[in-house]
Protein backbone atom coordinates (compact mmCIF):
# COMPACT_ATOMS: atom_id res chain seq x y z
CA UNK A 1 0.00 0.00 0.00
CA UNK A 2 1.11 3.67 -1.08
CA UNK A 3 1.60 6.46 1.45
CA UNK A 4 -1.73 8.17 -0.15
CA UNK A 5 -3.27 5.39 1.04
CA UNK A 6 -2.16 5.36 3.97
CA UNK A 7 -3.19 8.94 4.31
CA UNK A 8 -6.94 7.93 3.24
CA UNK A 9 -6.96 5.43 5.92
CA UNK A 10 -6.22 7.68 8.97
CA UNK A 11 -10.10 9.08 7.70
CA UNK A 12 -11.79 6.11 8.00
CA UNK A 13 -10.87 5.05 11.66
CA UNK A 14 -13.48 7.15 13.25
CA UNK A 15 -11.36 7.50 17.14
CA UNK A 16 -8.06 8.48 15.26
CA UNK A 17 -9.78 11.42 12.84
CA UNK A 18 -11.52 12.64 15.57
CA UNK A 19 -7.98 12.88 17.48
CA UNK A 20 -6.27 14.31 14.30
CA UNK A 21 -9.25 16.61 13.52
CA UNK A 22 -8.96 17.62 17.32
CA UNK A 23 -5.24 18.41 17.53
CA UNK A 24 -5.72 20.54 14.13
CA UNK A 25 -8.28 22.40 15.84
CA UNK A 26 -6.45 22.88 19.28
CA UNK A 27 -3.30 23.94 17.19
CA UNK A 28 -5.47 26.56 15.06
CA UNK A 29 -7.05 28.09 18.33
CA UNK A 30 -3.04 28.73 19.45
CA UNK A 31 -2.02 30.26 16.13
CA UNK A 32 -5.28 32.77 16.40
CA UNK A 33 -3.72 33.42 20.23
CA UNK A 34 -0.41 34.43 18.70
CA UNK A 35 -1.75 37.11 16.93
CA UNK A 36 -3.97 38.89 19.82
CA UNK A 37 -1.11 41.74 20.92
CA UNK A 38 -0.47 42.93 24.68
CA UNK A 39 -1.86 46.03 24.99
CA UNK A 40 0.25 49.15 25.28
CA UNK A 41 3.14 48.04 23.42
CA UNK A 42 3.84 49.21 19.92
CA UNK A 43 3.96 45.95 18.02
CA UNK A 44 6.10 47.72 15.35
CA UNK A 45 9.30 49.11 17.52
CA UNK A 46 9.13 45.62 19.60
CA UNK A 47 9.73 43.89 16.19
CA UNK A 48 12.30 46.49 15.27
CA UNK A 49 13.99 45.66 18.56
CA UNK A 50 14.02 41.89 18.47
CA UNK A 51 15.83 42.77 15.09
CA UNK A 52 19.08 43.77 16.80
CA UNK A 53 18.35 41.13 19.18
CA UNK A 54 19.04 37.77 17.33
CA UNK A 55 22.08 35.62 18.02
CA UNK A 56 20.98 36.36 21.63
CA UNK A 57 18.92 34.37 24.28
CA UNK A 58 16.09 37.22 23.38
CA UNK A 59 16.42 35.52 19.88
CA UNK A 60 16.22 32.07 21.39
CA UNK A 61 13.60 32.44 23.53
CA UNK A 62 11.28 34.06 20.34
CA UNK A 63 11.99 31.46 18.18
CA UNK A 64 10.71 28.67 20.28
CA UNK A 65 7.83 31.06 21.31
CA UNK A 66 6.71 31.06 17.70
CA UNK A 67 7.86 34.39 17.06
CA UNK A 68 5.13 35.66 19.78
CA UNK A 69 8.12 37.19 21.90
CA UNK A 70 9.13 39.68 19.22
CA UNK A 71 5.44 40.17 18.03
CA UNK A 72 4.31 40.74 21.65
CA UNK A 73 1.45 38.77 21.50
CA UNK A 74 -0.04 37.31 24.80
CA UNK A 75 1.54 34.09 24.16
CA UNK A 76 5.27 35.52 24.21
CA UNK A 77 6.31 33.45 27.19
CA UNK A 78 4.95 30.41 24.75
CA UNK A 79 5.79 26.79 26.40
CA UNK A 80 9.41 27.97 27.70
CA UNK A 81 8.76 28.06 31.02
CA UNK A 82 6.50 24.32 31.13
CA UNK A 83 9.64 22.93 29.90
CA UNK A 84 12.15 24.95 31.56
CA UNK A 85 9.57 23.36 34.94
CA UNK A 86 9.84 19.58 33.30
CA UNK A 87 13.73 19.87 32.93
CA UNK A 88 14.40 20.95 36.63
CA UNK A 89 11.68 18.20 37.68
CA UNK A 90 14.07 15.37 35.63
CA UNK A 91 17.49 17.14 37.03
CA UNK A 92 15.89 16.64 40.81
CA UNK A 93 14.86 13.17 39.82
CA UNK A 94 18.29 12.31 39.50
CA UNK A 95 20.20 14.10 42.67
CA UNK A 96 17.41 14.28 44.71
CA UNK A 97 16.10 10.99 46.91
CA UNK A 98 12.19 12.27 47.00
CA UNK A 99 12.14 12.93 43.60
CA UNK A 100 13.44 9.56 42.63
CA UNK A 101 10.93 7.31 44.94
CA UNK A 102 8.25 9.87 43.18
CA UNK A 103 8.86 8.80 40.05
CA UNK A 104 9.05 4.72 40.44
CA UNK A 105 6.02 4.88 42.67
CA UNK A 106 4.01 4.51 39.23
CA UNK A 107 0.61 6.30 38.63
CA UNK A 108 0.38 8.10 41.79
CA UNK A 109 3.91 9.56 41.73
CA UNK A 110 3.51 10.59 37.98
CA UNK A 111 0.64 12.71 38.79
CA UNK A 112 2.55 14.30 41.99
CA UNK A 113 5.37 14.80 39.79
CA UNK A 114 2.72 16.91 37.15
CA UNK A 115 1.24 18.77 39.50
CA UNK A 116 4.50 19.95 40.57
CA UNK A 117 5.40 21.02 37.23
CA UNK A 118 2.33 23.05 36.55
CA UNK A 119 3.26 24.73 39.81
CA UNK A 120 6.66 25.42 38.87
CA UNK A 121 5.01 26.62 35.41
CA UNK A 122 3.47 29.17 36.99
CA UNK A 123 6.48 30.47 39.52
CA UNK A 124 8.37 30.25 36.38
CA UNK A 125 5.96 32.09 33.94
CA UNK A 126 5.56 34.88 36.73
CA UNK A 127 8.91 35.45 37.32
CA UNK A 128 10.25 35.69 33.50
CA UNK A 129 6.99 38.27 32.97
CA UNK A 130 7.89 39.84 35.85
CA UNK A 131 11.68 40.29 34.38
CA UNK A 132 10.55 41.07 31.09
CA UNK A 133 7.93 43.41 32.13
CA UNK A 134 10.97 46.18 32.95
CA UNK A 135 13.10 45.18 29.97
CA UNK A 136 10.06 46.25 27.20
CA UNK A 137 9.78 49.48 28.95
CA UNK A 138 13.64 50.00 29.15
CA UNK A 139 13.66 49.23 25.57
CA UNK A 140 11.05 52.29 24.62
CA UNK A 141 7.78 50.45 23.04
CA UNK A 142 5.46 51.11 25.63
CA UNK A 143 3.02 53.46 25.40
CA UNK A 144 4.18 56.58 27.29
CA UNK A 145 0.17 57.33 28.45
CA UNK A 146 0.00 54.20 30.63
CA UNK A 147 0.61 53.78 34.15
CA UNK A 148 3.99 52.15 34.48
CA UNK A 149 2.83 49.79 37.59
CA UNK A 150 -0.63 49.57 35.69
CA UNK A 151 1.17 48.23 32.93
CA UNK A 152 3.73 46.24 34.79
CA UNK A 153 0.71 44.58 36.84
CA UNK A 154 -1.17 44.03 33.26
CA UNK A 155 1.96 42.53 31.48
CA UNK A 156 2.85 40.18 34.40
CA UNK A 157 -0.77 38.92 34.45
CA UNK A 158 -1.62 38.46 30.89
CA UNK A 159 1.64 36.81 29.84
CA UNK A 160 1.26 34.32 32.68
CA UNK A 161 -2.09 33.46 31.66
CA UNK A 162 -1.26 33.14 28.21
CA UNK A 163 1.83 30.47 28.89
CA UNK A 164 -0.99 28.90 31.45
CA UNK A 165 -3.35 28.55 28.50
CA UNK A 166 -0.68 27.22 26.14
CA UNK A 167 0.30 24.84 28.56
CA UNK A 168 -3.44 23.35 28.68
CA UNK A 169 -4.04 23.34 25.19
CA UNK A 170 -0.55 21.03 25.24
CA UNK A 171 -2.28 18.84 27.51
CA UNK A 172 -5.62 18.50 25.68
CA UNK A 173 -3.41 17.36 22.27
CA UNK A 174 -1.65 15.10 24.63
CA UNK A 175 -4.78 13.38 26.39
CA UNK A 176 -7.25 13.78 23.36
CA UNK A 177 -5.89 13.73 20.09
CA UNK A 178 -2.76 12.82 18.22
CA UNK A 179 1.06 13.22 19.43
CA UNK A 180 2.46 15.38 22.25
CA UNK A 181 0.71 18.01 22.40
CA UNK A 182 3.88 20.06 23.89
CA UNK A 183 5.90 19.32 21.27
CA UNK A 184 3.46 20.18 18.72
CA UNK A 185 2.90 23.64 19.93
CA UNK A 186 6.35 24.22 19.33
CA UNK A 187 6.68 22.39 15.75
CA UNK A 188 4.44 24.59 14.72
CA UNK A 189 5.28 27.93 16.07
CA UNK A 190 8.82 26.78 14.33
CA UNK A 191 6.83 26.27 10.87
CA UNK A 192 4.21 28.97 11.47
CA UNK A 193 7.62 30.96 10.32
CA UNK A 194 8.41 28.89 7.52
CA UNK A 195 6.37 31.15 4.67
CA UNK A 196 7.63 34.07 5.59
CA UNK A 197 11.24 32.65 5.41
CA UNK A 198 10.77 31.40 1.90
CA UNK A 199 9.34 34.58 0.76
CA UNK A 200 11.65 36.48 1.48
CA UNK A 201 13.92 34.08 -0.09
CA UNK A 202 11.71 34.53 -3.05
CA UNK A 203 12.31 38.29 -2.89
CA UNK A 204 15.66 38.64 -2.39
CA UNK A 205 16.30 35.94 -5.82
CA UNK A 206 14.11 38.37 -7.68
CA UNK A 207 16.29 41.40 -6.28
CA UNK A 208 19.36 39.59 -7.74
CA UNK A 209 20.76 39.07 -3.93
CA UNK A 210 20.53 35.59 -3.84
CA UNK A 211 22.38 33.47 -6.63
CA UNK A 212 21.06 30.24 -8.05
CA UNK A 213 24.07 28.36 -6.41
CA UNK A 214 23.27 30.05 -2.81
CA UNK A 215 19.79 28.51 -3.04
CA UNK A 216 20.90 24.88 -3.94
CA UNK A 217 23.34 25.00 -1.55
CA UNK A 218 20.61 25.98 1.10
CA UNK A 219 18.55 23.42 -0.31
CA UNK A 220 20.95 20.58 -0.19
CA UNK A 221 22.20 21.41 3.27
CA UNK A 222 18.20 21.26 4.55
CA UNK A 223 17.69 18.38 2.37
CA UNK A 224 21.19 17.11 3.63
CA UNK A 225 20.06 18.19 7.80
CA UNK A 226 16.67 16.33 7.19
CA UNK A 227 18.35 12.84 6.17
CA UNK A 228 20.45 13.22 9.01
CA UNK A 229 18.12 14.00 11.46
CA UNK A 230 15.45 10.95 10.52
CA UNK A 231 18.84 8.61 10.79
CA UNK A 232 20.12 9.50 13.83
CA UNK A 233 16.12 9.88 15.49
CA UNK A 234 15.74 6.50 14.21
CA UNK A 235 19.08 5.20 14.45
CA UNK A 236 19.25 2.45 17.80
CA UNK A 237 21.75 0.00 18.77
CA UNK A 238 20.14 -3.54 19.87
CA UNK A 239 20.97 -4.90 23.18
CA UNK A 240 19.85 -8.51 22.99
CA UNK A 241 17.62 -9.26 26.04
CA UNK A 242 16.87 -13.55 27.13
CA UNK A 243 14.17 -14.34 29.76
CA UNK A 244 14.83 -17.16 31.79
CA UNK A 245 12.02 -19.94 31.50
CA UNK A 246 9.56 -20.24 34.96
CA UNK A 247 6.89 -23.01 35.66
CA UNK A 248 4.06 -21.62 37.00
CA UNK A 249 1.39 -24.32 37.80
CA UNK A 250 0.98 -25.85 34.53
CA UNK A 251 2.74 -23.26 32.12
CA UNK A 252 5.55 -22.57 31.33
CA UNK A 253 6.12 -18.72 30.73
CA UNK A 254 8.89 -16.66 30.08
CA UNK A 255 11.74 -17.64 27.49
CA UNK A 256 11.35 -15.14 24.79
CA UNK A 257 14.11 -13.03 23.39
CA UNK A 258 13.73 -9.59 22.83
CA UNK A 259 16.37 -6.64 22.90
CA UNK A 260 16.76 -3.29 24.69
CA UNK A 261 17.08 -0.45 21.83
CA UNK A 262 19.68 2.31 22.95
CA UNK A 263 19.24 5.65 21.07
CA UNK A 264 21.56 7.41 19.22
CA UNK A 265 20.16 10.69 20.32
CA UNK A 266 18.22 9.45 23.15
CA UNK A 267 18.51 13.42 24.69
CA UNK A 268 16.71 14.85 21.53
CA UNK A 269 17.19 18.34 21.17
CA UNK A 270 17.66 19.44 24.77
CA UNK A 271 21.55 19.40 24.43
CA UNK A 272 21.12 22.39 22.05
CA UNK A 273 18.91 24.70 23.81
CA UNK A 274 21.33 24.12 27.12
CA UNK A 275 24.28 24.86 25.20
CA UNK A 276 22.60 28.22 23.76
CA UNK A 277 21.67 29.15 26.76
CA UNK A 278 25.03 29.39 28.22
CA UNK A 279 27.04 30.63 24.68
CA UNK A 280 24.34 33.37 23.93
CA UNK A 281 25.14 34.95 27.53
CA UNK A 282 28.16 36.98 26.65
CA UNK A 283 26.03 38.24 23.75
CA UNK A 284 22.93 39.17 25.40
CA UNK A 285 24.97 40.88 28.17
CA UNK A 286 27.28 42.77 25.67
CA UNK A 287 24.08 44.07 24.24
CA UNK A 288 22.92 45.25 27.36
CA UNK A 289 26.54 46.82 28.18
CA UNK A 290 27.36 48.30 24.68
CA UNK A 291 29.34 51.06 26.42
CA UNK A 292 31.93 48.55 28.16
CA UNK A 293 34.74 47.52 26.11
CA UNK A 294 34.71 44.46 28.38
CA UNK A 295 31.72 42.74 27.28
CA UNK A 296 31.87 43.86 24.04
CA UNK A 297 34.82 41.98 23.49
CA UNK A 298 33.68 39.17 25.55
CA UNK A 299 30.17 38.93 23.32
CA UNK A 300 32.58 39.37 20.12
CA UNK A 301 34.65 36.00 20.96
CA UNK A 302 31.55 34.09 21.95
CA UNK A 303 29.80 34.93 18.68
CA UNK A 304 30.36 32.92 15.26
CA UNK A 305 32.34 32.51 13.26
CA UNK A 306 34.97 33.07 16.27
CA UNK A 307 37.14 29.91 16.81
CA UNK A 308 35.76 30.13 20.79
CA UNK A 309 32.72 30.13 20.22
CA UNK A 310 32.63 26.85 17.80
CA UNK A 311 34.91 24.82 19.80
CA UNK A 312 33.44 25.94 23.02
CA UNK A 313 30.01 25.55 21.89
CA UNK A 314 30.69 22.29 20.32
CA UNK A 315 32.27 20.70 23.57
CA UNK A 316 28.72 21.80 25.58
CA UNK A 317 26.15 20.36 23.14
CA UNK A 318 28.35 17.20 23.86
CA UNK A 319 28.91 17.14 27.33
CA UNK A 320 25.33 17.77 27.57
CA UNK A 321 24.56 15.04 25.41
CA UNK A 322 25.72 12.85 27.97
CA UNK A 323 24.90 14.64 30.56
CA UNK A 324 21.22 14.66 29.67
CA UNK A 325 21.15 11.11 28.64
CA UNK A 326 22.61 9.51 32.08
CA UNK A 327 19.90 11.96 33.73
CA UNK A 328 16.71 10.33 31.77
CA UNK A 329 18.49 6.57 31.26
CA UNK A 330 20.01 4.86 34.32
CA UNK A 331 21.87 1.86 33.18
CA UNK A 332 21.68 0.62 36.83
CA UNK A 333 18.01 0.61 36.76
CA UNK A 334 17.88 -1.11 33.60
CA UNK A 335 20.09 -3.50 34.83
CA UNK A 336 17.80 -3.67 38.33
CA UNK A 337 14.58 -4.23 36.03
CA UNK A 338 16.20 -6.72 34.00
CA UNK A 339 17.17 -8.49 37.37
CA UNK A 340 13.75 -8.77 38.55
CA UNK A 341 11.92 -10.01 35.76
CA UNK A 342 14.73 -12.91 35.19
CA UNK A 343 16.10 -11.23 32.28
CA UNK A 344 19.63 -11.14 31.17
CA UNK A 345 22.19 -10.21 28.61
CA UNK A 346 23.60 -13.54 26.65
CA UNK A 347 27.34 -13.75 27.92
CA UNK A 348 27.14 -10.97 30.98
CA UNK A 349 26.53 -11.55 34.52
CA UNK A 350 23.56 -10.07 35.90
CA UNK A 351 23.46 -7.11 38.24
CA UNK A 352 26.57 -4.73 38.42
CA UNK A 353 27.97 -6.05 35.44
CA UNK A 354 25.29 -5.43 32.90
CA UNK A 355 24.80 -2.16 34.44
CA UNK A 356 28.17 -1.07 33.64
CA UNK A 357 28.04 -3.17 29.85
CA UNK A 358 24.96 -0.97 29.28
CA UNK A 359 27.01 2.21 30.13
CA UNK A 360 29.83 1.48 28.18
CA UNK A 361 27.24 0.76 25.05
CA UNK A 362 25.57 4.01 26.16
CA UNK A 363 28.35 6.28 25.77
CA UNK A 364 30.01 4.94 22.59
CA UNK A 365 26.75 5.23 20.90
CA UNK A 366 25.75 8.72 22.19
CA UNK A 367 29.03 9.91 20.72
CA UNK A 368 27.78 9.84 16.97
CA UNK A 369 24.87 11.49 18.21
CA UNK A 370 26.31 14.45 20.06
CA UNK A 371 28.46 15.23 17.31
CA UNK A 372 25.51 15.17 14.99
CA UNK A 373 23.53 18.08 16.78
CA UNK A 374 27.05 20.12 17.43
CA UNK A 375 27.28 20.01 13.40
CA UNK A 376 23.71 20.85 12.71
CA UNK A 377 23.80 23.94 15.55
CA UNK A 378 27.16 25.41 13.93
CA UNK A 379 26.81 24.60 10.42
CA UNK A 380 24.22 26.96 9.45
CA UNK A 381 25.64 30.14 11.59
CA UNK A 382 29.02 29.01 9.61
CA UNK A 383 27.44 28.93 5.92
CA UNK A 384 25.49 33.01 7.04
CA UNK A 385 29.09 34.34 8.15
CA UNK A 386 31.64 32.66 5.26
CA UNK A 387 29.13 32.44 2.09
CA UNK A 388 27.00 35.18 3.23
CA UNK A 389 23.96 32.60 2.80
CA UNK A 390 20.59 34.16 4.40
CA UNK A 391 19.63 30.85 6.28
CA UNK A 392 16.38 31.20 7.68
CA UNK A 393 16.00 27.54 8.12
CA UNK A 394 18.26 27.14 11.36
CA UNK A 395 19.53 23.32 11.79
CA UNK A 396 17.72 23.78 15.64
CA UNK A 397 14.28 24.08 14.12
CA UNK A 398 14.97 21.59 11.42
CA UNK A 399 15.61 19.27 14.07
CA UNK A 400 12.79 19.90 16.09
CA UNK A 401 10.42 20.13 13.45
CA UNK A 402 11.78 16.41 11.85
CA UNK A 403 11.56 15.16 15.38
CA UNK A 404 8.33 16.01 16.05
CA UNK A 405 7.01 14.89 12.74
CA UNK A 406 8.48 11.50 12.75
CA UNK A 407 6.80 11.37 16.80
CA UNK A 408 2.96 11.87 15.79
CA UNK A 409 3.05 9.63 12.71
CA UNK A 410 4.60 6.98 14.86
CA UNK A 411 2.02 7.43 16.79
CA UNK A 412 -0.56 7.79 13.53
CA UNK A 413 1.02 4.40 12.44
CA UNK A 414 0.20 2.52 15.74
CA UNK A 415 -3.20 3.57 15.02
CA UNK A 416 -2.98 2.16 11.54
CA UNK A 417 -1.23 -1.07 12.61
CA UNK A 418 -3.88 -1.79 15.82
CA UNK A 419 -6.55 -1.84 13.00
CA UNK A 420 -5.30 -3.89 10.29
CA UNK A 421 -3.96 -1.37 8.10
CA UNK A 422 -1.00 -0.29 6.41
CA UNK A 423 1.64 1.73 7.68
CA UNK A 424 3.44 4.11 6.12
CA UNK A 425 6.24 2.13 5.77
CA UNK A 426 6.19 -1.16 3.53
CA UNK A 427 9.22 -2.53 4.92
CA UNK A 428 9.56 -1.98 8.81
CA UNK A 429 8.06 0.84 10.97
CA UNK A 430 8.73 4.20 11.90
CA UNK A 431 9.98 4.55 14.94
CA UNK A 432 9.97 7.43 17.81
CA UNK A 433 12.43 8.88 19.46
CA UNK A 434 12.46 7.65 23.33
CA UNK A 435 10.61 4.03 24.34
Amino acid sequence: MNIAGSYQSMFKIPELKRRILFTAAILVVYRLGSHIPVPGIDRQAMADAFEQLQGTFAGLYDMFSGGNLGNATIFALGIMPYISASIILQLLQAVVPYFEKLAKEGEEGRKKITQMTRYGTVLLALIQAFGMSFAVQAMGVVDPLMNPFGFKLMFILTLTTGTLFVMWLGEQITERGIGNGISLIIFIGIVARYPTDVLRTITQMKDGNLPWFKLLLIMAFMLAVIGGIIAITQGQRKIPVQYAKKIVGRRVLGGASTHIPMRVNTAGVIPIIFAQSIIMFPATLGNFFQNSEFWTSLSRIFSPPHAVYVVVYSALIILFAYFYTAVILNPRDVADNLKKNSGFIPGVRPGPKTAEYIDRVLTRVTLPGAIFLAAIAILPDLMIYYLNVPFYFGGTGLLIVVGVALDTLQQIESHLLMRHYDGFMNKGRLRARRT
